[in-house]
């Protein structure tokens, strides 16, 4: 497996753990205040903006090979550091 390959397959791993968290805290702001609610729907908007970056990010990877892993995996790393935030900020808003 090459390094291309390798790091597509952890890439689509995490797309998909970020969509089942997401998932999962909106169906808990359901039971929230409104002013919670509120907030936690504009931090699932913002995710949702960078699930759909790292996404187009990921798509552009498929196509572009080897030699441009080194650009793109920065970018998505980035992504994946504010995503993480963004996950992190909105699981604290639940304890």
């Amino acid at each position: 497996m090459s390094n291309l390959d390798a790091y597509q397959q952890k890439l689509q791993a995490q797309l998909n753990e970020w969509k089942a968290q997401a998932d999962g805290l909106k169906a808990k702001a359901e039971g929230a205040s409104a002013d919670l609610k509120v907030e936690i729907n504009a931090q699932l908007e913002k995710l949702k903006g960078l699930q759909t970056e790292a996404q187009g990010k990921f798509d552009e990877l498929r196509s572009v090979g080897e030699e441009k892993l080194g650009e793109l995996k920065s970018t998505v790393e980035g992504l994946a550091s504010e995503a993480a935030e963004t996950l992190k900020s909105l699981t604290s808003r639940f304890k």
